[in-house]
């Protein structure tokens, strides 16, 4: 049982005594909470409890209807080597009271911590300093490029001295099978060997000394250790020599060992400079300055001191400083880097544009509509970041190895030094043997194996208009064998035009003013083709009264003191009308694949005034998308609230599988719900009704400009509408997935090889040395393929 301690929890919401009763009755529930007070006044609680309880308490809080307000913090992490080093830092951090959830990128050097408001930053940092490593805030890094620069230049010439060092050691060796027998005098073994142990891998002993201190291992450990028993020993032999007589020592050993480390973390650390590259090129999309307008001049300003409605002038070749709408001018923008859009996109008066695209030929002034954390680009950093921090589900299985990994070793080492010593050989047989256990069996690689895929994963994905939410999306989209697509605004372009009306009471054009009225305001695809329609007419569309949407059918109101509504088959069927003269007509536009809405009168003569066919067109890559899915065995099905004669035609041009059609927005969840029986089930949509099926499905991929309630609720979220990035956002979720899987083999094959090689006596410590730097250095590069990926429209559409 854990130990007990005392909880102080920041809870807002509360507005009366009853609302603390209920908070009070709440954590009373946790099992073994004891000792609970709710304060109204200071809104907190009080609350002793076992001290991995803080889970369970929040969320009884949570549960009840309150909030227990939280804030993430990024911390830079410096000092830690391998996957040991990662477990060490997350169990620190989350031991302390107010820590929700922490997590540690090995690849990043970050740890991503999840706190209670009032809990101390500098509590955070403690905590790992304490551990044995250094921390700060990620923000408080003003340049983190320039400091990684600097930490690798060091890196470069630390390596380079050790090499130059241990060659003249390990030249003897080289040597020896060209027949040429020579050797360097003790004194000048010893003399080229001591720097590169004491000075030049000083890290590895104060790494391991903090590790001890906190009372476990890692990889500086099992080096230091190793080196040391070599080091050691060719003292040892050396003083033990008679006069005269050249002995026989290791310092080759432990100098060339050092060095290789050396080598390995140094290519390691270039490389998951590479994995981040993605963060880097977005973070270098945003510019400084702009130029705002005011009474008319033009002025160069910080970012900063923009705000919201202000002007600013966007010249040929610069980039938008911010989101917002073109008031004035034509041009083209360059969104590659953001929407992964390789072809320019027009933009007049209306248009919005993003910060961080490139502006083409024209000069356009930019009213501000979003700044700093909120823009577009800003969320696309964040869910990056978000996406790299987190851990994938399979990396469980290397955090629980790890705990165990380094004792396991140590307990290995020592099997090996005593077994051989035991079977008759001598000490200094038994010995090397036993530090090449120690050398070769380095957790460095378990540690990258995952981090470093996710990272070159989701980087390649983002900078092609993929953004995968979170490593948990990641896993699970790989066995994806069902896909569900919402038909308007995914498959099709979402802009519909009235095609055909039939008016059974008056001419067409009133009918088109009457159904115009009930669809003033509305953002949908219909009413703004209804609007469009009468706009292309000339016509005066008359107010409504009292509109309300029915949801699922459409929409009512008052025109003209007449109660009117529009929708579709459904809303006929409930207000009992027939279809009459305008059954033969519907039935045939139905067959043609037309959406229908009635215009019915209601009152006390309920009728059927007329009828509207409204026509949509399929995107472009709608049909190969739904082929590339084929290709991969994956079944396609579509779900709308349209009619089944519109949803028919769509899914038999396309080749889709199964068609629902006439589903209502509440019930889009229990379908996708039905389907996640028998496979794994992505959903595909783009608006806010399709927020429900997305958040049902295993994979959620909101299409079109990732924003709002579809962006949430999706563990993928598409920058542009182009139904081809489905199969692409799959694809590279597979990629990922094997590339993790594959790295994750080769870290446990290196051991599960080595390790006994090297008990067995067929490992020097040389050959340990060099393999486990090539374990880490294999890792990040085959994680680094994923960056020549690409989606397979660009790959065919490449010159």
């Amino acid at each position: 049982m854990p130990a007990s301690t005392t909880f102080d929890l920041p809870i807002s919401g509360m507005t009366c005594a009853s609302c603390a009763g209920r908070v009070e009755r709440a954590l009373r529930k946790v099992n073994g909470a004891e000792q609970v007070s709710v304060n109204l006044a200071s809104e907190r609680a009080r609350v002793q409890a076992p001290a991995d309880s803080l889970p369970a308490l929040v969320a009884a809080v949570r549960d009840a209807g309150y909030q227990v307000p939280s804030r993430t913090v990024e911390l830079q992490v410096a000092g830690m080597t391998c996957a040991s080093c990662v477990g060490r830092v997350e169990r620190a951090l989350g031991k302390l009271d107010g820590v929700e959830q922490a997590t540690v990128n090995l690849a990043s050097e970050r740890a991503h911590v999840e706190v209670l408001a009032g809990v101390d930053d500098n509590e955070l940092i403690a905590a790992i300093e304490k551990a044995g490593y250094s921390a700060s805030l990620a923000h408080a890094h003003q340049d983190e490029q320039a400091d990684a620069r600097r930490r690798l230049r060091r890196e470069r010439l630390a390596v380079a001295a050790a090499l130059l060092l241990a060659l003249p050691l390990v030249l003897p060796m080289l040597v020896q099978p060209f027949g040429v027998h020579w050797m360097l005098p003790a004194w000048a073994q010893w003399l080229l060997a001591t720097p590169v142990q004491f000075i030049l891998g000083a890290r590895f002993y104060v790494a391991a000394w903090k590790a001890v201190r906190a009372g476990t291992g890692n990889m500086d450990l099992l080096v230091a250790l190793g080196t040391s028993a070599g080091y050691g020993l060719s003292l040892y032999q050396w003083a033990q020599a008679p006069v005269g007589h050249a002995p026989h020592l290791y310092f080759e050993a432990s100098a060339v060992v050092i060095a290789l480390v050396l080598l390995g973390k140094y290519l390691e650390s270039r490389a998951k400079r590479q994995t981040a590259s993605a963060i880097r090129a977005l973070e270098a999309l945003r510019p400084e300055r702009a130029w705002r307008v005011v009474d008319g001049q033009e002025e160069e300003v910080a970012i900063s001191q923009l705000r919201l409605g202000d002007l600013v002038v966007v010249k040929p070749g610069e980039r938008f400083p911010v989101d917002g709408s073109v008031e004035d001018g034509s041009s083209h923008a360059d969104e590659a880097l953001i929407s992964g859009e390789s072809l320019p996109v027009p933009k007049r008066p209306g248009d919005n544009v993003t910060g961080g695209a490139i502006n083409g030929e024209g000069r356009l002034l930019v009213r501000t509509l979003a700044l700093g954390t909120e823009t577009v680009l800003a969320r696309i950093i964040r869910l990056v970041e978000d996406a790299q921090a987190a851990k994938a589900p399979i990396q469980k299985l290397v955090d629980r190895v790890s705990q165990v990994f380094v004792p396991a070793v140590l307990v290995l080492a020592l099997l090996t030094l005593f077994g051989w010593w035991l079977a008759g050989a001598p000490m200094e047989t038994a010995l090397i043997n036993a530090v090449a256990v120690l050398v070769i069996a380095c957790p460095c690689a378990l540690g990258l194996a995952t981090p470093a895929a996710i990272m070159a994963g989701t980087g390649v994905a983002a900078r092609h208009g993929i953004l995968i939410k979170d490593a948990e999306a990641l896993e699970r989209a790989h066995a994806v064998n069902r896909v569900v697509f919402d038909k308007t605004g995914t498959l099709t372009s979402g802009s519909p035009t009235v095609v055909h009306s039939q008016a059974v009471v008056g001419d067409s054009d009133q009918l088109l003013m009457l159904a115009g009225a009930l669809q003033r305001g509305s953002e949908h695809p219909l009413a703004k083709a209804v609007l469009a329609a009468c706009a292309e007419r000339g016509l005066q569309v008359p107010s409504a009264e009292h509109s309300q949407a029915l949801t699922g059918r459409g929409i009512a109101g008052t025109v003209e003191q007449r109660e009117l509504a529009l929708g579709n088959r459904r809303l006929l069927d409930e207000s009992h009308l027939p279809a009459d003269d305008l059954a033969t007509q519907a039935a045939h536009w139905e067959a043609e694949g037309r959406t229908l809405s009635w215009l019915i009168e209601r009152g006390s003569q309920p009728r059927v005034l007329g009828l509207f066919a409204f026509g949509d067109s399929l995107k472009p890559g709608a049909q190969a998308a739904i082929a590339a899915l084929h290709a991969r065995h994956i079944s396609s099905h579509l779900l709308t609230g349209d009619n089944r004669g519109s949803a028919r035609v769509v899914a038999e041009q396309l080749g889709i599988d199964d068609v629902h059609a006439e589903v209502l927005p509440a019930d889009k969840a229990a379908t996708v719900a039905a389907l996640k029986r028998d496979g794994v089930v992505a959903m595909v949509g783009d608006g806010i009704n399709d927020a429900p099926a997305l958040a049902a499905a295993d994979i959620g991929i909101a299409m079109g400009g990732g924003t709002d309630v579809a962006m949430q609720a999706a563990g993928i979220t598409l920058m542009r509408g182009d139904p081809r990035l489905v199969p692409a956002a799959l694809e590279i979720s597979r990629k990922t997935y094997a590339k993790i899987r594959q790295n994750l083999f080769w870290a446990f094959i290196y051991n599960l090889v080595g390790i006994p090689l090297a008990a067995l006596g067929y490992l020097n410590p040389v050959l340990a040395g060099a393999a486990m730097a090539l374990s880490s250095v294999s890792v990040v590069s085959n994680a680094l393929w994923l960056k020549t990926w690409k989606p397979a429209q660009d790959t065919q559409e490449a010159p």
